[in-house]
């Protein structure tokens, strides 16, 4: 028992309301997630088409809303536009009850795919904010897993709710996003970091972000792509190859996303604190060799056997991989910068979203799933050596101009 205290008091409280309410909402949108499309498609007559296309455009938003969101965490603070973007996301949760008519479905879903952009890169600016450098590995899992405990449980309590009544379930979303805004108002403070604005230098709040002056920044986004790649993967293509190799897929599949959470929630915490002092670009060149291997483990697999190890690294790669680019960029982002670095960063899971499903849709379409996820893997491997030289780079650089500045200041 004292382990335990001891352990909730190594972080910011502020850390442990962001992992509760972060897991209690991951609950109740896990709990509709699986029953939209089928939800929608119920409401406009049985159609197939428009639903794919209803909910396909709230990641559309998600981008468009990404190029700015993040820059009003950094001018009008964090807490503001948390509070916000749950607002926004409990009565997107609201409009789809009352919602009848394609238009209004688009609207709400739209409304709904604004919500999580501008939260995201406000609340992880918040956790560099008030988590020490060398314990955000750690924090940034610890949400990861409040996530994956509701994607373990939410279908199933989902499915309770949605057969007993289909309204109670979007009532009980909407109502876990207000809760976790009214413990936001109540509890955390205001965390953005006040700028001492120098006169030659442009004001923090701009929203303009130079290629040329934060090329490392674009180039990881770019570099990370791959990665976003794998995953819409796996969410739409993956279960129509396996339903080629697979009499039972649709089981298979449900069973290795769950074990995906399950084992998630057991190493969330010791893998993180495991590999905190490493660097991070051998640490995320290994999760890139890990996906690599996952793809062409999706590709290829033959038994459910080899799909359950399959998973298995994919789980390993995942902790180590996502945990160490999001420590990464909160490192690299300058502190009056945190929310937009976050925002453009999280463009590499919004993109391929859009993207992937079409373009490679159509490669496993007409060359089939085992060229699709090689290609996959190829493009891990490639991104994974370049993410590596990039930061190794950057690495060198920060030495080298702490070294000069040190002499600079031993000469005077």
């Amino acid at each position: 028992m004292r382990l335990t205290f001891s352990y909730f008091r190594r972080h910011d409280p502020i850390l442990w309301i962001r992992v509760f309410g972060t897991g209690l909402c991951a609950l109740t949108t896990f709990m509709i997630r699986p029953f939209l499309i089928f939800y929608i498609s119920d409401k406009l007559g049985g159609t197939v088409l428009m639903p794919l296309l209803v909910v396909g455009l709230q990641p559309l938003a998600g981008i468009m809303l990404s190029f700015w969101g993040g820059g009003l965490a950094d001018r009008y603070g964090r807490k503001p536009v948390m509070l916000v973007s749950l607002a926004i996301q409990a009565l997107s949760m609201l409009g789809f009850i009352f919602a009848d008519t394609l238009w209004m479905l688009i609207l709400i879903s739209v409304l709904g795919g604004m919500g999580m952009p501008m939260f995201l890169p406000a609340a992880n600016a918040q956790i560099s904010d008030i988590v020490p450098e060398e314990k955000r590995a750690e924090a940034f899992a610890l949400i990861h897993g409040a996530v994956n405990v509701g994607g373990a449980l939410g279908p199933l309590l989902g499915l309770a709710v949605y057969l007993l009544n289909q309204s109670v379930i979007f009532v009980i979303c909407s109502a876990s996003f207000v809760l976790f805004a009214l413990l936001i108002w109540w509890k955390v403070p205001e965390t953005r970091p006040e700028e001492v604005l120098q006169p030659d230098k442009p004001a923090a709040h701009s929203t303009r972000l130079p290629y040329r002056e934060h090329r490392l920044l674009y180039l990881l986004t770019l570099f990370a792509l791959p990665v976003g790649l794998l995953y819409s993967q796996v969410e739409t293509t993956l279960p129509l190859h396996l339903k080629t190799n697979f009499s039972n897929a649709s089981s298979i599949f449900a069973g290795l996303m769950t074990i995906n959470s399950i084992v998630v929630i057991l190493l969330m915490v010791w893998l993180p604190k495991k590999t905190e002092n490493k660097s991070p670009q051998s640490m995320i060149l290994i999760s890139y060799v890990l996906f690599a291997i996952v793809s062409l483990g999706y590709g290829f697999a033959a038994s459910f056997l080899v799909l359950v190890v399959t998973e298995l690294i994919f789980t390993v790669g995942e902790i180590i991989g996502i945990i160490h680019l999001q420590k990464y960029v909160s490192i690299a982002a300058p502190a009056g910068m945190r929310g937009r670095y976050n925002s453009i960063f999280g463009l590499y899971m919004q993109i391929p979203k859009i993207l992937g499903p079409i373009c490679f849709g159509l490669i496993f379409e007409h060359f089939g799933g085992g060229m699709m996820f090689s290609l996959v893997a190829g493009l891990l491997v490639l991104c994974g050596v370049a993410i590596y030289q990039l930061i190794r780079n950057a690495q060198n650089q920060k030495v080298a101009l702490m070294q000069k500045e040190l002499q600079t200041d031993t000469v005077v």
